[in-house]
């Protein structure tokens, strides 16, 4: 899936977050992004693959973690200059990182794996910089969100229709393949949900995002 997409989005990105949906979607999602992370306490540098406007890359930042954006399309790394806070960015490829191994602690995605290539990839490739941990959150194809962006009118928009949805298993499944011998436990959490219930947080594989936090055995 081409990141030029995100390229000629890239204006308008940030913009989104401060409709009435987007702010209900980026508070949700950024919760389940920190309580993900509380998990490893020992995690404070993190490496945001597919950071796009650095909305959440400026979450981290400010609550208190080192963060680097990871992001292919140069327009919103332009657009991820603008954020009240002070980020270093990278332009790269999320199949193939740019950066060496083991260099931070946690690689995070937000919501990026879903317009990737080829996933998988990206996961090894996440695994190789990481040394403690891997957390993913991705838009759930078994929710409300799900059945509207493949059959409602979120199916017209020019991003979110062509987001390959995940479902839980599927996530745990790719992770597990990416994380290979270095495999440990894994966490999860749902967010999202309907009925004003946005930013709780359950293992109910319903609400509209996933998080999965995935540890890491060291081998360095």
């Amino acid at each position: 899936m081409t990141w030029q997409l995100f390229e000629s989005a890239a204006s308008s990105y940030e913009a989104w977050y401060t409709t009435r949906r987007g702010q209900r979607a980026a508070g949700a999602e950024q919760a389940l992004l920190v309580r993900l992370l509380a998990e490893l306490p020992e995690v404070r540098s993190v490496l945001e693959v597919g950071t796009g406007s650095g909305h959440f890359a400026a979450g981290l930042a400010q609550s208190g973690f080192h963060v680097v954006g990871l992001e292919r399309a140069p327009a919103m790394v332009k657009e991820a200059r603008r954020q009240p806070v002070s980020l270093a960015l990278v332009i790269g490829d999320a199949h193939q990182l740019p950066i060496r191994a083991g260099c931070v602690d946690a690689v995070v995605f937000v919501t990026t794996l879903e317009f990737l290539d080829e996933p998988v990839a990206a996961l090894r490739e996440a695994v190789r910089v990481a040394r403690r941990a891997v957390v993913a959150i991705v838009l759930n194809r078994l929710s409300l969100g799900g059945i509207s962006r493949r059959w409602g009118r979120q199916a017209r928009g020019p991003l979110l229709g062509v987001a390959r949805d995940y479902s839980l298993g599927r996530l745990r499944r790719e992770l597990k393949q990416a994380a290979g011998t270095r495999r440990g436990a894994m966490r999860w959490s749902s967010t999202l949900f309907p009925n004003g219930l946005w930013k709780l947080g359950a293992r109910v594989p319903l609400g509209d995002a996933i998080g999965v936090v995935a540890a890491l055995r060291a081998d360095y």
